[in-house]
C-alpha cells in the first residue's frame, strides 16, 4: 500500500529541495516513489486558483493523484496552510517545514495556521541532514515517541526567558536520565519589572528548538509563579542542581533580554 508523505510549510522555506533529497534516499534505499509537486499539479490540470477554495480543491486533488500511483511512496510537497487541507490529504508522514517566519505571498502567510500535528519539525535549510534523518524513520517506519505520563520522568522548571541554548544543554543532560522530561513554565510575564515573554511565546521557543530532534519525548506545562519546592520524609524522588563548564554557565537569559532591547 503507497504511504502518502507531506512536505508542508510556507513558500521559501525549502520543501522542493527537501522533496527532491528525501526522493533520491528512498529510491537508494529501493523504494519506489512518485513526486508530485504542487506547481506542476497546478500547470498540469491549469488551475492557478489560490482562493480558500481552491486551494481546498488542489489538497484533493493531491490526495486523489496519491491514490492511484501505485509506487511505495507518494510524495507531496505544497504549502498546505489550512488544516481542512493537511487532513485532505491523509498523510501517513507529515514534514513540517519551520524554516522561516515570512513567505513572499502575504495572503498565504496571513491564511497559514501552524500544524498541531506532524512528525517531523524542520527548522533548518540543510536537505541532506534532514532527508537523512526523516528517510531512516520512513524506511524502517519509525515513529516518534509519544510521552508516557506513567514514566519515570525528570521535572525542569523555570522561566525561560528567553530559552537558550543553556536551557537546552541542561535538557539533554536530564533527559539521559529517564528519557522524558516536563518543562515547567513559571507564570512570570511581567513579574519583577522584568520577565517580558508570556507563556505561549515561551513554549513557541521550547517546541521551535526541540521539536526536531526531542518530539513526544517532552511536555510543557504552565505552573504558577513557584519560588520554593519543599517535601517532608522520603518521598520516591530526588533533586539536583547540573554543572556545566563555563560555556554553558556563562550564557545569560538576562544578557539576551539586553541584547533584544528588553528588560
Amino acid at each position: 500500500m503507497t504511504q502518502r508523505i507531506l512536505i508542508m510549510g510556507l513558500p521559501g522555506a525549502g520543501k522542493t529541495y527537501l522533496a527532491e533529497r528525501v526522493k533520491a534516499r528512498l529510491e537508494a534505499e529501493g523504494r519506489t516513489v512518485t513526486w508530485f509537486n504542487a506547481d506542476q499539479v497546478r500547470k498540469d490540470f491549469d488551475d492557478w486558483d489560490f482562493t480558500p477554495s481552491g486551494r481546498i480543491r488542489q489538497s484533493k486533488r493531491m490526495y486523489e493523484l496519491s491514490m492511484t500511483c501505485g509506487t511505495d511512496f507518494a510524495l507531496c510537497d505544497f504549502v498546505a496552510p489550512l488544516t481542512e487541507m493537511r487532513n485532505n490529504y491523509k498523510a501517513d508522514w507529515t514534514v513540517w517545514m519551520d524554516t522561516i517566519d515570512a513567505g513572499r505571498y502575504e495572503d498565504t502567510n496571513k491564511m497559514f495556521v501552524p500544524p498541531e500535528v506532524y512528525d517531523f519539525r524542520i527548522i533548518e535549510q540543510d536537505a541532506d541532514k534532514w532527508s537523512e534523518f526523516v528517510v531512516e524513520h520512513m524506511v524502517d517506519n519509525r515513529r516518534r515517541p509519544v510521552f508516557d505520563w506513567r514514566k519515570e520522568t525528570v521535572q525542569m522548571l523555570g522561566r525561560w526567558q528567553p530559552w537558550h541554548p543553556g536551557h537546552r544543554a541542561l535538557f539533554e543532560r536530564l533527559i539521559a536520565r529517564t528519557g522524558q522530561v516536563v518543562i515547567q513554565i513559571r507564570d512570570v510575564q511581567g513579574w519583577q519589572g522584568s520577565n517580558p515573554f508570556d507563556a505561549d511565546q515561551v513554549k513557541g521557543f521550547i517546541r521551535r528548538d526541540l521539536d526536531p530532534l526531542f518530539q513526544g519525548q517532552y511536555e510543557i506545562m504552565l505552573v504558577p509563579n513557584i519560588v520554593h519546592i519543599g517535601w517532608g520524609r522520603g518521598v520516591g524522588y530526588t533533586s539536583g542542581e547540573e554543572t556545566f563548564d563555563e560555556s554553558i554557565t556563562s550564557i545569560s537569559a538576562t544578557n539576551i533580554r539586553k541584547e533584544m532591547g528588553l528588560k
